[in-house]
């Protein structure tokens, strides 16, 4: 019998390594990956996205360029919410584009999304495009995190928004030492009855770990040449909605 698949730890992998790690488990779990952010966030994934949306400001373009989309979420939040917009929702792993066509095809928006495939550190997208520029839950998973900042930076529009939704460590010991017993020993448990591949739900928990905290990663966003920078804390701090203007 195989042993259980395990992958090396976030905090010592190479860029190149995580790059090719990040690829592989999300091309393995593309068919749960739904469900299982909905059982594993116990729905406030949802919540947490739509607060994101709420915040969201067109006022030239009339794009949302999603990063990192998965399974397109945000980007059918997002058109439904604002029905005069267009998204154009990008991803690097083709399994994940795939699964988020075939979610389009039974959505009344889905004539005003457009799936891509490309890495956010170089985007096939013009300068000053988008009026929004999100990332939901994958920067993260970017080893170089200041430059897929600075091009977020570089293909929203002067006065628009670039929004970061991302889970961390809240900050409170005693929430923090709940939230770790929960992400290092009960969702990996529950993962394991949803996916071919148990081990990517413990990279989980180790990439969370290793992201830096909210006060840190306002820096990158400033070094990135953002201003204007505000955070929101979602769920006792488990989650943040970074938003910095260009």
């Amino acid at each position: 019998m195989n042993a259980p698949k395990a992958y090396p730890r976030v905090g010592k992998l190479s860029g190149e390594e995580h790059t090719r790690i990040v690829r592989e488990i999300f091309a393995t779990i593309p068919d749960g990956y739904d469900l299982l952010n909905r059982v594993l966030s116990l729905r406030r994934d949802v919540v947490w996205r739509r607060f994101a949306v709420e915040k969201m400001h067109f006022f030239k373009t009339g794009i949302l360029l999603d990063l990192a989309t998965g399974t397109a979420d945000l980007a059918v939040a997002a058109a439904l919410a604002y029905p005069e917009i267009r998204v154009l929702a990008l991803d690097f792993v083709s399994e994940m584009i795939l699964k988020g066509k075939r979610k389009l095809a039974g959505e009344s928006c889905r004539d005003r999304i457009q799936l891509l495939q490309g890495d956010a550190r170089t985007l096939p997208i013009a300068d000053s495009a988008a009026d929004v520029v999100a990332i939901a839950f994958g920067i993260r998973n970017i080893p170089d995190r200041l430059a897929a900042l600075r091009e977020m930076v570089r293909v929203v529009v002067p006065g628009g928004q670039v929004m970061v939704l991302e889970m961390h460590l809240p900050e409170k010991s005693l929430i923090r030492s709940g939230y770790l017993l929960y992400l290092n020993h009960v969702l990996p448990r529950i993962a394991r009855c949803f996916t071919k591949n148990p081990a990517a739900y413990h990279y989980l928990p180790d990439s969370i770990i290793n992201f830096p905290s909210p006060a840190r990663f306002a820096g990158l966003m400033a070094a990135a040449g953002l201003e204007e920078i505000r955070q929101y804390p979602l769920t006792l701090g488990t989650t943040y909605l970074h938003i910095g203007r260009r």
